[in-house]
């Protein structure tokens, strides 16, 4: 006589309310947590996008990437196949919690939301964090009059179209070189009591970048000081020689110059030209310095 065995229906039981749970908890879950969920860098720098993400229990992780467009229930384009991006893109994170990126040399056209997606060994549960976060990519520009007078307080200003997320130092050029003195936390360059030596062409940078601004002119403007007149041929002068007067003074915008005879305008401009000197015209060979301290009224200087 042959016993048949009942079978274990006391455990096959338990297998069926396991299999229950995990289907209940699969339902809730899934979740992208991005920090900062706005960035502003600067062009030509890197960018790091922290995030991490969660899923429910019962699914295991086929693939995770990053992707520039968001498609409700179907499966995003890899960002990292992107050739706009696949020499530029480093994943940092892994499978299980962390989906970090890293996206060096950003250019402005890669301002714009950027999201995270999962793909699990369900091909009907496809998860994309949104909304993602915003990358905005601003370059520098200075902002400056473009004149001043000798003596006058400027400041310059290095702007960009957002504020920086990384904590800026921000360093000045003028003419290229580095004013070392000028190196701060605050995005303005003061000039006070400025002079004519200050005069150039300002840019600025951030400290450990190399995106540097457009340069911008500085123009200082100061009236005419210490004018000169000089005499071609120099030494002694005869009548009838022919004879160049030359006026220079040291001014910003060039003075306008005019040229006088006993009280008459005869002539404008930085040179003056007499072509056969006669012998009651008194002028003055010799160094710039004494023609300068000549007090002569038959030849008189007047700056505009």
């Amino acid at each position: 006589m042959s016993l048949i065995k009942a079978p274990p229906l006391p455990l096959v039981f338990l297998l069926m309310i396991h299999v229950n749970y995990l289907v209940l908890v699969s339902s809730a879950g899934w979740g992208v947590s991005y920090s900062p969920s706005h960035i502003c860098a600067l062009k030509d720098s890197s960018v790091i996008m922290n995030c991490t993400y969660t899923y429910p229990t019962g699914y295991w992780i086929k693939r995770v990437f990053w992707t520039k467009e968001f498609i409700k229930g179907e499966e995003p384009p890899d960002l990292s196949e992107d050739p706009e991006y696949s020499q530029r893109l480093q994943y940092l994170g892994d499978k299980q919690q962390s989906c970090t990126m890293r996206l060096r040399h950003v250019t402005l056209k890669d301002s714009r939301m950027y999201y995270f997606s999962i793909i699990t060994n369900r091909p009907d549960r496809k998860y994309t964090g949104d909304p993602g976060v915003t990358l905005t990519v601003t370059d520098l520009q200075v902002e400056s009059p473009e004149r001043v007078t000798e003596g006058d307080s400027v400041r310059l200003t290095c702007k960009s179209s957002c504020t920086l997320t990384d904590r800026a130092t921000f360093i000045w050029y003028r003419n290229s070189q580095p004013l070392t003195e000028r190196r701060d936390r605050n995005n303005e360059l003061l000039l006070q009591s400025v002079r004519r030596e200050d005069a150039g062409r300002y840019s600025c940078a951030v400290h450990g970048h190399n995106h540097i601004s457009p340069a911008v002119q500085l123009n200082v403007t100061y009236p005419p000081v210490n004018p000169v007149i000089s005499i071609s041929p120099s030494g002694e002068i005869v009548s009838g020689d022919s004879v160049t007067l030359i006026c220079s003074s040291d001014s910003n915008p060039p003075a306008e110059i005019s040229w006088f005879k006993g009280g008459t305008f005869v002539g404008s401009g930085r040179i003056f030209n007499i072509s056969k000197i006669s012998s009651d015209e008194k002028l003055f060979g010799g160094s710039n310095t004494e023609k300068n301290n000549n007090n002569n009224n038959n030849k008189k200087h007047r700056y505009h």
